[in-house]
């Protein structure tokens, strides 16, 4: 089976990346992405952006956004995928759970000043494209600039986890709030490179990914920044265990900070259903010819009986 280039995790300066939603578009067609998504933390701002260059550049485009969840005392980030920008629930919902973030960057900064380091609130704004959406990573790059550490990576180890002095915790949204946020848009909710919260006791991850689908979650990012050939295999095990959809992702949100660039992830593994695949009917296709293209492309092969896949997968994945 062929697969589409699909990098379905991405950020903009709408929320904590670096470069405007059409940048991030023109980068992705530039590496060869045929079907893009913008996920940008709690917040739908540059959806329309986003989707207008796309067309334009002739990739396929999903709506999409990342959900900060709080889960056992870990952040834990759900992707929704194939959302419309446009839904007034899924809105109303990220507006909740932006609200906060500020109050919580005054009180990250009173800690860096407890370590003293002078004006981070001020100088993580300049950074903030949307200051409703002041994050660690925009403490991590003034922290770079002014000298503090060479780089974000070494600014989150010293100061922005938790039992740092920048760090702050937060309470996010619920698991259940956010997938019912995101299928009622229309999407498909995916528990974003979940090899990444290391907080959580195996145990634990067990629960998120049985909670996560009890809610009507349907996805796991199997392909992504954060994850080695090892999390690669351990996922994909995971989403055939809880049959779930397989998602790929960079997570790219600057070329200097990203440690994959938009398009350049491994395919998934064969045997895993792709999300994308469950969304064919909310992807936007720049014109009639590329999207019977690139649907042929995105399809699954074809049983000896002649169905699209195994009726027992269909059901289980439906």
């Amino acid at each position: 089976m062929h697969l589409l280039n699909a990098d379905l995790h991405s950020h903009s300066s709408v929320s904590d990346g670096t470069l405007s939603p059409a940048a991030v578009a023109a980068r992705a067609a530039a590496n060869g992405v045929d079907l893009w998504a913008l996920t940008d933390h709690d917040e739908l701002g540059g959806q329309h952006a986003a989707r207008e260059a796309a067309l334009a550049l002739g990739m396929g485009w999903l709506g999409g956004v990342e959900v900060s969840v709080s889960f056992a005392d870990e952040t834990v980030h759900v992707v929704g995928l194939g959302v419309d920008p446009d839904d007034d629930a899924l809105r109303a919902g990220l507006a909740a759970t932006r609200a906060g973030r500020r109050e919580r960057a005054r009180a990250m900064a009173d800690g860096l000043a407890g370590a003293g380091i002078e004006g981070a609130f001020e100088g993580a704004l300049s950074y903030a494209g949307n200051p409703e959406l002041v994050s660690r990573t925009h403490f991590a790059r003034f922290l770079v600039e002014r000298g503090v550490c060479a780089d974000t990576a070494s600014v989150f180890r010293r100061f922005l986890t938790p039992g740092k002095p920048g760090y702050v915790a937060h309470r996010w949204a619920r698991l259940g709030d956010a997938v019912r946020w995101i299928t009622g848009a229309g999407g498909i909710a995916v528990i974003a490179h979940p090899g990444r919260y290391r907080r959580l006791s195996p145990s634990a991850e067990y629960a998120l990914f049985g909670e996560f689908v009890a809610h009507g979650g349907r996805g796991v990012e199997v392909v992504t920044s954060a994850h080695g050939e090892a999390e690669q295999a351990r996922y994909g095990d995971t989403a055939l265990e809880f049959a779930l959809h397989a998602s790929r992702g960079s997570d790219f949100h600057s070329p200097t900070e990203s440690r994959i660039d938009l398009g350049a992830l491994p395919a998934l593994r064969a045997g895993l259903s792709p999300v994308w695949q469950a969304l064919a009917h909310r992807i936007a296709w720049p014109d009639a010819g590329a999207a019977s293209a690139a649907r042929e492309r995105a399809a699954p092969a074809p049983t000896p009986s002649g169905s699209a896949q195994p009726a027992a997968q269909s059901a289980a994945l439906a």
